[in-house]
């Protein structure tokens, strides 16, 4: 259970080391590095300007995701952005500095994916492309409740459409799973590539018919995939308070022509062209397979 704390929520209060409950993830810091950039939001909780919550091991508790967290405390540690071979939530990371408001990390993170751009990174000189997709049409039937003893027998289609994605170029995964992301209850979680060697990946999704409620939707375990946009924050510290406001909002895949739109913007500026299109090499959003080559 966590409790709102009022005095002793105070950089005042607190001493080193500071144990942090950050999404379930415990770290133990300094105040020297939480409040090493004292505009960013870190800077005003550990200095007083905002109340913190502590969870009932009296860890300061910050609802954020815990283990992205883990990049941010160390930039702030060793001002430099340390990343694994292969990270793949770029997105992620730079929407949690955007909130925390870390200015440095997010110039950092902008001059690491420029460094870092694939076409200047890992490219091949030949890189094969094959994309194969398919939507089913499903009838779902379900009941819907008029009142606590009166339900109603509905039926709707879904459209389950599945993308199946091959490349020799296994970077290249790396990012459409960075520009791709799953909707869920959970909130949204990045596509994973089917194998170890990063060769394939399957993206499946189920958009939401506007006749069927959300609480059926989700009751099927259904998803929706989105185009995974930046999001820019304003922060405002008057009155220990903070106002975020996102930008834009992700934009949803309906249909399988919103897909392949944005994994030919995608795979064109990254040096492919079109080699092949079954069944029409005249409508290529109305494909069922794509062959593109670098």
């Amino acid at each position: 259970m966590l409790n709102l704390n009022s005095s002793d929520s105070n950089s005042n209060s607190l001493s080193d080391p500071v144990s942090l409950n950050v999404g379930g993830e415990i770290y133990t810091t300094t105040l020297d590095t939480l409040t090493r950039y004292r505009d960013s939001m870190l800077g005003a909780m550990f200095t007083g300007q905002i109340s913190t919550l502590r969870d009932k091991r009296g860890n300061i508790f910050i609802d954020r995701d815990g283990k992205i967290f883990r990049y941010i405390l160390n930039f702030l540690r060793s001002s430099s952005l340390d990343l694994p071979d292969g990270f793949s939530e770029m997105r992620l990371l730079r929407r949690e500095a955007d909130f925390f408001q870390i200015r440095p990390l997010l110039d950092e993170i902008q001059r690491h994916v420029e460094a870092g751009a694939l076409s200047l990174r890992d490219a091949p000189r030949r890189a094969l492309l094959l994309v194969h997709v398919d939507c089913q049409v499903r009838v779902l039937h379900f009941n819907l409740r008029r009142a606590p003893e009166n339900y109603e027998l509905r039926t709707c289609s879904v459209h389950i459409l599945t993308a199946e994605i091959f490349c020799t170029w296994r970077t290249f995964l790396v990012l459409l799973c960075e520009r791709f992301s799953y909707r869920t209850t959970q909130g949204l979680t990045s596509p994973l590539p089917s194998d170890r060697r990063y060769n394939r990946l399957k993206l499946e999704w189920v958009p939401r018919p506007d006749e069927l409620p959300q609480d059926q939707y989700e009751k099927q375990r259904y998803r929706g995939l989105v185009i995974s946009d930046s999001w820019a924050t304003q922060t405002h510290f008057g009155d220990l308070c903070d106002a975020i406001t996102p930008s834009r909002s992700p934009c949803e895949v309906k249909d399988m022509h919103r897909f392949l739109e944005e994994l030919l913007t995608v795979s064109l500026a990254e040096g492919f062209r079109v080699d092949s299109v079954t069944p029409d090499s005249m409508d290529v959003l109305n494909c069922h397979t794509l062959q593109l080559v670098r």
